[in-house]
C-alpha cells in the first residue's frame, strides 16, 4: 500500500457525508478522506486521485450509472454503503462494478477494517490488471474477451498442469453444433465461458473456432456441470458441442488429440457431447462392481446407456464416414428397444450386422450376408463392459472390409 491513500465519499445527503467521515478517524492521520456529491463525483476523482470510493446509494439508476462510470477506471476500489440490506440491490450494484458493500450503520472500526482490506485487496488486483496488460501487449492474451490466445495455450496449461502438479482433472474442446456454425460467435462463447467457470480453471482459445478449458482436479460428473452451464447460457444465441478427456499421464498434444477427436464424434453424431475412449472406460468401471448381481433390471439400464452413449453415435458416424466410399451400397442404421441394426445392400450382397441384449451379462453381435460369394456368418458374445466406441468401432470396420471383398 501506499504511504498515503486518498478516499472518496460520494453521497446526496451532505448530513450523511459528515457522519460517514466522523466514521473514519481511525484511519492513518495522514490518509486523507474528501467528500462529493454526484454530480461533482468526477471532478473529485480526477482531482484527488482516491484509491478508495465510498458511494452512498439508494436502489435508483443515479447509483448503478455512477458506479458503471466510476467503474471505467480499473485502478479504484468501490464499497457501496447502503441504508438497509437489499439482496437485490446490492448484487446488482456488484453487476455493475462494486467490489464491495457495507451497510451506513455499521460500527466505526467495521468501516476502517472494510476499507483497509479493501486497499490491500485492490494493490493485488491491480498488479494483476498490470499483468494482464502486460500479457496483452505481448500478444498471449486476447485483449478483448481476456482469453489466453490458442498460440500460448500449450505452454499456459503445461505450465499450469507442472506448477500444481496436477494429477487429474479434465480438458473440455468446445465449438458450435454444425445446425449453429452460421450465427456462432466464438467470443460470445469465451466470455461465457469465462463467466461460469472458476478462478483456478483455465480458459483458451482453440484450433479453429473453438474454446479450451482446463478444469483441475475435476472428474468427467464436474465438467459436464460446467459445460451444461456453458451451454444454458449460449442457448438464445448458439448451441455448441464438446469433445471431454483426462489429463492424467498426457502431453498437451495427448489431451488436445483426445478432446478433439471426441469432439469430432460429437459433430458427426449429433451428440451434445463425447469422451475420448479412456475416459469413456473410466465411466464403464463402475460395472465391475458387485451392483450387476442384482438381476436383469440393472443389466437392462446398462444396456440401455450403451445403446445411447456407444452403439448408436458409433453406428451414425460410421454410415456417414462410409456412405460415400462404397459404391452402389445403400448404408441403414437403426437402433430401437430390442436391437442396434447396421445394413450393407448392394446388388451383388447384403449384409446386416445386429445387436441384440439377450437378458444376461454379455450382448450378442451377429453378422449375416446374404450373396453368391458371401463371407462367412459370424456370431460374437461380448460382455456389456467391453462395448466401448473403440471396441465396437473395430467390429463393425472389420464387417465392412467383409463386405467390400465380397462385392469386387
Amino acid at each position: 500500500m501506499k504511504d498515503k491513500n486518498n478516499i472518496l465519499l460520494i453521497s446526496e445527503d451532505e448530513q450523511f457525508l459528515k457522519v460517514l467521515a466522523s466514521k473514519l478517524l481511525f484511519l492513518r492521520c495522514n490518509d486523507k478522506v474528501v467528500s462529493s456529491n454526484y454530480s461533482e463525483a468526477f471532478t473529485s476523482v480526477d482531482l484527488y486521485m482516491p484509491i478508495v470510493v465510498l458511494v452512498h446509494g439508494t436502489d435508483r439508476d443515479e447509483t448503478y450509472d455512477l458506479i458503471k462510470d466510476l467503474r471505467k477506471d480499473k485502478s479504484l476500489c468501490i464499497i457501496l454503503v447502503s441504508d438497509s440490506y437489499k439482496p437485490e440491490f446490492i448484487l446488482a450494484a456488484y453487476d455493475c462494478g462494486a467490489d464491495d458493500f457495507i451497510l451506513s450503520s455499521a460500527d466505526d472500526f467495521e468501516f476502517v477494517l472494510r476499507i483497509v482490506h479493501n486497499m490491500k485487496h485492490n494493490s493485488v488486483k491491480y498488479l494483476n490488471f498490470r499483468n494482464v496488460r502486460m500479457l496483452e501487449q505481448l500478444g498471449v492474451m486476447d485483449e478483448n474477451s481476456g482469453v489466453y490466445n490458442y498460440s500460448s495455450s500449450k505452454q499456459v496449461i503445461e505450465n499450469y498442469i507442472d506448477d500444481y502438479l496436477l494429477e487429474k482433472g479434465c480438458f473440455m474442446a468446445l465449438s458450435a453444433s454444425e445446425k449453429s456454425k452460421a450465427n456462432f460467435d466464438v467470443e460470445k462463447l469465451a466470455l461465457n465461458v469465462k463467466s461460469i467457470v472458476r478462478v483456478d480453471d483455465v480458459v483458451t482459445y482453440g484450433k479453429g473456432s473453438k474454446v479450451y478449458v482446463l478444469l483441475p482436479n475435476a472428474d468427467l460428473n464436474q465438467a459436464l456441470v460446467v459445460f451444461n452451464k456453458v451451454k444454458e447460457s449460449c442457448l438464445e444465441e448458439f448451441e455448441i458441442c464438446a469433445g471431454i478427456s483426462g489429463i492424467s499421464d498426457k502431453n498437451f498434444e495427448q489431451i488436445e488429440s483426445d478432446a478433439l477427436n471426441s469432439l469430432s464424434t460429437a459433430l458427426a453424431t449429433g451428440m451434445e457431447y463425447s469422451f475420448a475412449q479412456d475416459e469413456q472406460e473410466t465411466l464403464d468401471e463402475w460395472l465391475d462392481d458387485d451392483e450387476l448381481k442384482k438381476g436383469y433390471k440393472i443389466f437392462r439400464q446398462i444396456f440401455n446407456k450403451k445403446m445411447e452413449k456407444v452403439i448408436a453415435p458409433v453406428f451414425y458416424r460410421l454410415q456417414k464416414t462410409y456412405e460415400d466410399k462404397l459404391f452402389d451400397t445403400e448404408i441403414e442404421q437403426y437402433t430401437d428397444q430390442n436391437q442396434c441394426v447396421f445394413k450393407l445392400i448392394n446388388k451383388k450382397q447384403e449384409s446386416v450386422l445386429k445387436i441384440v441384449y439377450p437378458g444376461f451379462a454379455k450382448i450378442v453381435i451377429s453378422v449375416t450376408h446374404e450373396g453368391l460369394d458371401s463371407p462367412e456368418n459370424t456370431e460374437i458374445q461380448i460382455p456389456l463392459t467391453k462395448i466401448t466406441q473403440r471396441e465396437l468401432v473395430k467390429i463393425v470396420e472389420d464387417f465392412i472390409k467383409d463386405f467390400k471383398k465380397s462385392i469386387l
